[in-house]
């Protein structure tokens, strides 16, 4: 029984072994954040979404230093007009402040929007690159670096992955 259990435990430590090591001759990794963020396309898209951001951030700056100097003038008249107007008017300042809100945070929703999808379509056009490369390289799984806990430095492809994205796809069309 000592025996039967001796090859039995021999044996389950050479598969072990087998897989993990066909595991390590087919398995590369690649960082996924390091291909959004420097690739062409990637760049590109980040850039244009930035610049989106800043014009918006200054747009509503604006409005609310308008708000601000609107505020600032009622307060000064509130002794030279009625209660009543006075009242309407502020009731119509915080419905413009609420409207500002309203139309900043839609507008920061749409930016995330454009921003998901910029980065899904990069995705998406980065999938058939992988599996062409997969194939060409004999490759049997790519992970993302994110999952690697420590790795050979030699099954990162992440370079070269980048050079044949950077050659078909130069940017993404961002609405």
């Amino acid at each position: 029984m000592n025996k039967f259990l001796t090859i039995l435990n021999i044996s389950v430590i050479v598969l072990f072994f087998s897989i993990t090591n066909l595991l390590a001759n087919d398995t590369y990794y690649i960082d996924f954040n390091k291909v959004l963020n420097e690739s062409l396309a990637g760049k590109n898209a980040q850039n244009s979404l930035k610049k989106k951001l800043s014009s918006e951030k200054d747009k509503f700056k604006k409005q609310r230093d308008s708000l601000r100097k609107e505020e600032t003038s009622l307060i000064s008249s509130k002794k030279l007009v009625t209660s009543e107007e006075y009242e309407k008017k502020v009731t119509a300042l915080r419905k413009k402040v609420s409207e500002l809100q309203k139309n900043k945070q839609k507008s920061y929703n749409d930016l995330a929007t454009q921003r998901s999808k910029a980065r899904s379509e990069l995705l998406k056009a980065l999938n058939p690159i992988i599996k062409k490369y997969m194939e060409d390289k004999k490759i049997r799984l790519v992970i993302d670096k994110k999952a690697v806990l420590l790795g050979d430095v030699n099954l990162e492809i992440t370079s070269d992955i980048m050079k044949i994205l950077n050659e078909n796809l130069k940017s993404l069309k961002i609405n």
